[in-house]
């Protein structure tokens, strides 16, 4: 059967005007839940690159008409370019978003909902108004429900223990936590104002956020916790 859908090359202002609004109502829904998360592509953020991508898109379906070819030549048409360079823009401003400290990666869900919501709003602009829908549901289903499988899902966990020990009797920091969920590694030792402090890796299994107040509770009887730095991985984004 032969596919008779094609693009509108003379859309209407009610035609682009749905466009728009619906880009709007699926950014503010993606970026209320990146709000209220406290992230820095909130609200606004979302709406304006959504926005961005569906003007772009309408622009370059209202030239394809002005370009001296046939009218079912669009798809090779150089003006399709103009959304496809907001989509690698849009790549840049996602960057931004990411930011790593040593081994510790956040950003990178916002960076990908900054990158999902203009591909959404391409798609409005481009007329594909249920694709463009049925992608804004699975996009919220995914940063917001999903969040929850997450924080139950079990991951290793890896951190940077900095410990004193409080007299010469301490145990072994290994030996100590034998019969605990953790497992430490020896990494190095300092000496400073006399006194040795050393660094241990730990390393656990643990679902949601990773709060090991056992772990320091157990060292803390033995040893004076100078620092304990959870690295690697990447952080909650979501």
């Amino acid at each position: 059967m032969e596919d008779t859908r094609q693009m509108i090359l003379e859309p209407t202002w009610p035609d682009i005007l749905l466009r728009l609004l619906l880009t709007v109502a699926a950014g503010a829904l993606i970026g209320f839940n990146r709000e209220t998360h406290g992230h820095s592509a909130g609200l606004r953020t979302t709406i304006l690159v959504g926005l961005a991508a569906c003007i772009a898109m309408v622009y370059a379906n209202l030239l394809l008409t002005t370009i001296g070819k046939a009218p079912d030549s669009f798809v090779n048409i150089d003006v399709m370019r103009l959304p496809l360079g907001i989509l690698t823009g849009v790549g840049f401003i996602g960057g931004g978003a990411i930011f790593r400290r040593d081994n510790l990666v956040t950003g990178v869900t916002t960076a990908a909902t900054l990158w999902t919501i203009t591909a959404i709003g391409l798609c409005f602009g481009g007329g594909e108004l249920m694709l463009g829908c049925v992608a804004t549901a699975l996009t919220f289903l995914t940063i917001s429900l999903l969040k929850w499988l997450e924080n139950h899902i079990a991951r290793e966990r890896r951190a940077l223990l900095v410990a004193t020990a409080r007299d010469a009797a301490a145990p072994d920091l290994p030996h100590l936590l034998e019969k605990t969920p953790y497992r430490s590694r020896f990494v190095s030792v300092r000496k400073q104002a006399g006194e040795e402090r050393t660094t241990f890796e730990i390393r656990w299994r643990s679902t949601g956020h990773a709060r090991p107040g056992e772990l320091l509770a157990i060292v803390g009887e033995h040893y004076l916790i100078d620092s304990f730095d959870i690295v690697g991985g990447t952080a909650a984004d979501a």
